[in-house]
C-alpha cells in the first residue's frame, strides 16, 4: 500500500484517502496490497461519517476476502457508531475468531459482555485481553502478522526479539506456533519442548505443545503433558479437550467419550465439543449416537459447516428438504465464514449425489474444492519433483550398499497408496486375523522424514550419507514409539497412505516389514478423492488436474520400488478383491506370512475402531456400490479422462 494513502488517512484527509486509494487500485497487482487499499477506503468512509457507505465497502470487501479479520472489525465499529451494539459485538467476535490478536476487538467485546451481564463470555474476553496486554509489543505485532497470514514476517520479528530475550516464553511459544503453521513440525516440536522444559508451568506453551503432539500422532507423550498441566489447571476446558483427543489417539475411545460427555454435562450448548463427541462415537461404531451428537452441534450453531459435513460423511445420513434448503442458503450468504462454506458445499455435494441430482451435486463439489484449493494454494509440481528425487536417490546401488541394515522385527505391515483406494478394506481384512493388530494412520514415518529433511531439505539424498547403524536405530525407535497402539499380537498395521513416498526408507530401517500397495482404478479413485473433504493433508485432492497428476506420479514411484526392491511390495487391486475376495485374501495373508483364518472372509463382523471415511463401508460385505460412480459426472471430468481413458472408453 502506498505511503501516501497511509499518510493521508493518518492526517484525517479522508476524501484524499479514498481518491488516492482508488487510483492505486488501478495499478496495484498484489492481492494483499489491494486488500489493504480497500480496507483504507472503508475506514475513511467511517471516519468521515458516511457509515452506510462504509458498511457497503466492508460488505464488498468480505465478498473479496472473507478471511480478513480487520474488515469484520471495521463493521463492528460501523454498527457501534449506529448504536447497534449486538451487531457490533457479532462482528468484533468474528474478527477475533480470525485474528485473536486484535486487542481493540476484545476491549469492545468485554464492554458489551459486561453491559449485557454475560459473565461467561466476559470471563473469556478478560482472559484474552489480559494475556494480549501483557505481551511484549514486538510479540503482539508478530502474532498479528501470523494471524493475517504473513508468516515469514512474523517469524522474522519473533527471531529478532529472541536474539535479545533468548528464553522468553511467549516468544518461544509463538515461534513454535509459526513452525506448525509452516509445517516445520520437527523444529516446532523442538522449540515447544524446550519452552516447556524451561517454563514447565507456562500454560500456553504447554497447550501448544500438546496440540502439536496430537497433530503429529505422539498421543502418549501428549497425554503425559496434559496430566502435568491439569494438576495446576484441573478445570481447564482446552486441556481436557486435548486429553480427550489424546485418549482417542491411543485407542482408549471409551475414556475419550466419557470425558467429552462429562464436559457436556456442565453445558450441552458447546457445538464444537458435540462435534468431537460425534467423531469419537463414530470411531467406536456408535453411528446413531454420533449422528445425534452432530445434530446437536448443528442445533447450537446453525451455520456449523463441519457438523453438516460430518453428518454427510457418515455415508448413511439423509438430509431432509428443509435441511438442504437451509444449507443452500448458508452457502449463498456472506455471513457464513469460508471454512463453514467449504464444509457445507461438500455436504450438499454428497446429499445431492444420494438424491441422484448429479448436475447440482457436481456444482457443489466443484465449489467446495475451488474454495479449498484457493485456501491451501497446493502446487502439484512440488510433489512431482519429490518423486523424481526419490527415484534418483533411492537407486539400486543404495540398497545394494546397505544390505543387512535396519531393525529385523517383521511386525509392521504398511498399507500405502492413495486415499479412497480401498486401504481401509485391506486393513479391516488383516485386522480380522488373530495375529494382526489394526491401529490407524500413524505419523511416525512422516515425522522421521521431517527430521531427515531438516532445514536444508536434504532428504532423500542424505540416505546415501547416513551411517548404516543409524537405520537400525530408526527402526527400533519406530517400533518403540508405535508400541502404545499395540497389544500382544505379533503384527500390526500402519495405514498411513502417504508412506508410499518413503518405501525406500522403510526398507532400510525395517527390512522385514511388509508393504501393501492398495490400488484402485484411477477414475474411481481420483473422483472419490475429489468428493472427499479430508481432515488434514491430501491437499492434492481439491483440483482434478492435480489429483490426476498425483496418481500418475504415484504409479511412477511404485513402479520404481518394484524395480529396485523386487518382492518388497504387494500390489492389491481393489477391483480384483471385489471380483474374487477369497483368492485375494489368501494372497494377502500369504504375503504377510500368515495362516488363513476364516474370519478374514467375514471381516465386516470384526468390531474395532475405524477413524477413516470408509468406516461404515468396511462393515458391510464386499459390494460394487463404489464402482463407476464417476460416470454420473463424466461430462465434468475431462482432466481425469484425458489422462486415464483411451478414446474408446
Amino acid at each position: 500500500m502506498s505511503a501516501e494513502v497511509k499518510q493521508s488517512l493518518a492526517r484525517g484527509q479522508f476524501e484524499d484517502t479514498i481518491r488516492l486509494a482508488r487510483q492505486a487500485l488501478q495499478t496495484e497487482q498484489s492481492e494483499s496490497q489491494q486488500k489493504e487499499l480497500r480496507y483504507c477506503i472503508a475506514v475513511a468512509y467511517r471516519l468521515k461519517g458516511d457509515i452506510l457507505q462504509a458498511i457497503k465497502s466492508n460488505t464488498d470487501n468480505i465478498q473479496r476476502n472473507p478471511e480478513y479479520a480487520r474488515t469484520y472489525q471495521e463493521l463492528g465499529y460501523c454498527f457501534l457508531a449506529q448504536q447497534q451494539h449486538q451487531d457490533a459485538a457479532n462482528y468484533f467476535y468474528r474478527a477475533t475468531q480470525l485474528n485473536p490478536a486484535l486487542v481493540a476487538c476484545w476491549r469492545n467485546l468485554l464492554t458489551f459482555y459486561q453491559q449485557t451481564q454475560n459473565h461467561k463470555a466476559e470471563h473469556i474476553a478478560q482472559l484474552q485481553l489480559t494475556r494480549l496486554e501483557k505481551l511484549p509489543k514486538a510479540i503482539l505485532g508478530a502474532r498479528d502478522l501470523m494471524y493475517e497470514g504473513q508468516l515469514e514476517g512474523a517469524d522474522k520479528v519473533c527471531r529478532q526479539y529472541l536474539q535479545q530475550h533468548k528464553h522468553d516464553a511467549e516468544a518461544l511459544t509463538l515461534l513454535g506456533e509459526l513452525g506448525i503453521q509452516l509445517k516445520a513440525y520437527p523444529e516446532a516440536e523442538f522449540v515447544l519442548e524446550s519452552c516447556v522444559a524451561l517454563h514447565p508451568q507456562h500454560y500456553f506453551a504447554g497447550l501448544e505443545y500438546i496440540k502439536l503432539l496430537n497433530q503429529i500422532g505422539k498421543f502418549s507423550q501428549s497425554l503425559k503433558i496434559c496430566e502435568q498441566l491439569l494438576k495446576h489447571h484441573s478445570q481447564d476446558k482446552p486441556l481436557q479437550l486435548a486429553k480427550a483427543g489424546a485418549l482417542l489417539g491411543i485407542g482408549d475411545i471409551s475414556a475419550s467419550i466419557e470425558l467429552y460427555q462429562q464436559l457436556l454435562k456442565e453445558d450441552e450448548q458447546q457445538p464444537y465439543i458435540q462435534l468431537l463427541l460425534g467423531h469419537a462415537l463414530k470411531a467406536n461404531g456408535q453411528i446413531e449416537d454420533a449422528i445425534a451428537a452432530y445434530q446437536m452441534a448443528r442445533q447450537f450453531k446453525p451455520d456449523f459447516g463441519d457438523a453438516y459435513w460430518s453428518l454427510a460423511n457418515t455415508k448413511t445420513y439423509r438430509f431432509s428438504e428443509s435441511e438442504l434448503q437451509s444449507m443452500e442458503n448458508l452457502t449463498n450468504t456472506a455471513e457464513t465464514n469460508l471454512e463453514d462454506k467449504i464444509h457445507i458445499h461438500f455436504a450438499l455435494g454428497k446429499a445431492l449425489e444420494d438424491a441422484k441430482e448429479y448436475q447440482q451435486s457436481f456444482l457443489h463439489y466443484e465449489s467446495g474444492n475451488k474454495l479449498k484449493q484457493a485456501q491451501t494454494g497446493y502446487d502439484i509440481s512440488a510433489m512431482e519433483r519429490q518423486v523424481d528425487r526419490q527415484i534418483t536417490a533411492c537407486n539400486q546401488a543404495l540398497f545394494s550398499n546397505l544390505t543387512g541394515c535396519g531393525a529385523e522385527d517383521p511386525a509392521p505391515i504398511f498399507i500405502v497408496g492413495l486415499p479412497r483406494a480401498g486401504s481401509t478394506l485391506l486393513e479391516q481384512i488383516l485386522a480380522s486375523h488373530s495375529q494382526v493388530e489394526g491401529t490407524m494412520e500413524l505419523h511416525n514415518v512422516l515425522s522421521l522424514v521431517s527430521k531427515l529433511r531438516g532445514k536444508a531439505n536434504a532428504y532423500p539424498e542424505n540416505l546415501q550419507e547416513i551411517e548404516p547403524a543409524y537405520f537400525q536405530r530408526f527402526g527400533e525407535q519406530y517400533l518403540k514409539d508405535t508400541q502404545i497402539y499395540r497389544s500382544d499380537k505379533a503384527f500390526f498395521i500402519d495405514k498411513m497412505p502417504n508412506n508410499f513416498m518413503h518405501v525406500g526408507l522403510i526398507k532400510l530401517m525395517l527390512p522385514n516389514a511388509k508393504v501393501i500397495d492398495a490400488r484402485r482404478a484411477p477414475m474411481d479413485c481420483c473422483f472419490s478423492g475429489y468428493k472427499q473433504l479430508f481432515g488434514e493433508g491430501q491437499e492434492f485432492s481439491y483440483d482434478l488436474d492435480s489429483i490426476a497428476r498425483y496418481y500418475r506420479s504415484y504409479e511412477k514411484l511404485m513402479a520404481h520400488w518394484d524395480q529396485v526392491l523386487p518382492g518388497f511390495v504387494l500390489k492389491v487391486q481393489h477391483e480384483d478383491v471385489i471380483d474374487d475376495v477369497e483368492t485375494q485374501i489368501r494372497r494377502l495373508l500369504d504375503f504377510c506370512g500368515l495362516e488363513f483364518e476364516a474370519q478374514c472372509l467375514r471381516f465386516y463382523e470384526t468390531q474395532r475402531a475405524i477413524k477413516t471415511p470408509s468406516s461404515e463401508q468396511v462393515k458391510q460385505p464386499i459390494n460394487r456400490k463404489g464402482q463407476d460412480r464417476w460416470r454420473h459426472y463424466e461430462t465434468h471430468l475431462q482432466p481425469l479422462k484425458e489422462r486415464f481413458l483411451s478414446p474408446r472408453d
